[in-house]
């Protein structure tokens, strides 16, 4: 999502060339894992159940979490491999019926190992009903160098639903002295509300290009993060609080890191570039929290994963 080529939606046929353009190269022939997670979630008097959950492969929720009462679901994807390995493909859907509330996050940073000559793939595709709040909240993701990944979110709205996506990427394993210097990274995002596209972001970033340099995409830095939300807006108070929080947050912990909010008429999106996986995680948090009791209609209380 946080990728630097963006396309606007409101141009579906360059959208569509775009997409073409940018579509991800074709792998060699080979078996490689593939794993598929599918979840459905449902309103039962004041409780958000759990009543789908179809899994093959090493892809797994193992069971719903209420921290926060009936109300809100919490579910932990846990892919027990610990990283994906060149040519994997990961699956994951969730479907909210009307009325739901539920928070998906991961339990720890997701590793994308080297490609060895194999694209590996992940797509996630989330379904939220009229009435629903989807919060789709995983830890960041690692790219080795030498990682060749294609990764595809589509969030389908129906009505008045709401979302808060967030991801942070991290290029290279900086705490070990590694560098993001060959691979690709293809990245595509969409969001619609009752069929009608209203975000679409699609980039490409290879690790020996210019992208990595480009003061128009990574500007050197090694960590982006971003937040998306649609559903109801800030107030202009509310949006100018936020970001004046977002700059002081990082003028105290990563004074070169940048950061911006921009709102548009039906998404609100937040980015963060920098160098401190940590800092990101923390800048991430902040965003959600002023977001989360406007666009999800709840107070944010920090899941507890997130601080273990």
């Amino acid at each position: 999502m946080s990728l630097p080529i963006i396309v606007s939606a409101s141009d579906p046929e360059s959208a569509s060339s775009a997409s073409s353009a940018l579509s991800a190269p074709s792998a060699p022939e080979k078996k490689h894992w593939q794993a598929r997670l599918q979840l459905g979630f449902t309103k039962d008097a004041a409780t958000t159940r759990l009543t789908e959950r179809q899994h093959s492969g090493p892809l797994r929720v193992q069971k719903p979490l209420y921290p926060e009462g009936a109300e809100i679901c919490h579910a932990i994807i846990i892919h027990p491999p610990g990283g994906v390995v060149g040519g994997d493909e990961l699956q994951i859907s969730a479907t909210l019926g009307a009325g739901t509330h539920v928070l998906i996050t991961t339990p720890g940073a997701a590793k994308w190992y080297r490609g060895n000559g194999y694209t590996s793939k992940q797509a996630v595709v989330l379904h939220v009903a009229d009435g629903a709040v989807m919060e789709w909240l995983p830890q960041e993701t690692i790219f080795f160098d030498d990682a060749c990944v294609s990764l595809h979110q589509d969030i389908h709205l129906s009505g008045n639903a709401a979302v808060i996506a967030s991801d942070i990427l991290c290029f290279g394993r900086t705490a070990a002295g590694e560098t993001y210097t060959s691979g690709s990274i293809w990245q595509h995002s969409k969001i619609y509300r009752d069929g009608k596209l209203i975000w679409f972001e699609q980039g490409c970033l290879e690790g020996d290009g210019e992208s990595m340099q480009s003061p128009l995409a990574l500007a050197g830095r090694s960590v982006s993060g971003m937040v998306l939300a649609a559903g109801a807006m800030l107030s202009s108070a509310q949006l100018l609080q936020l970001r004046e929080e977002s700059c002081a947050l990082l003028d105290a912990r990563e004074p070169q890191a940048l950061c911006g909010v921009t709102q548009m008429k039906s998404v609100l999106v937040a980015r963060y570039l920098g160098n401190s996986s940590e800092v990101a995680r923390t800048w991430m948090q902040l965003v959600w929290q002023h977001l989360r009791p406007v666009v999800a209609r709840q107070p944010a209380r920090i899941p507890r994963i997130w601080n273990t």
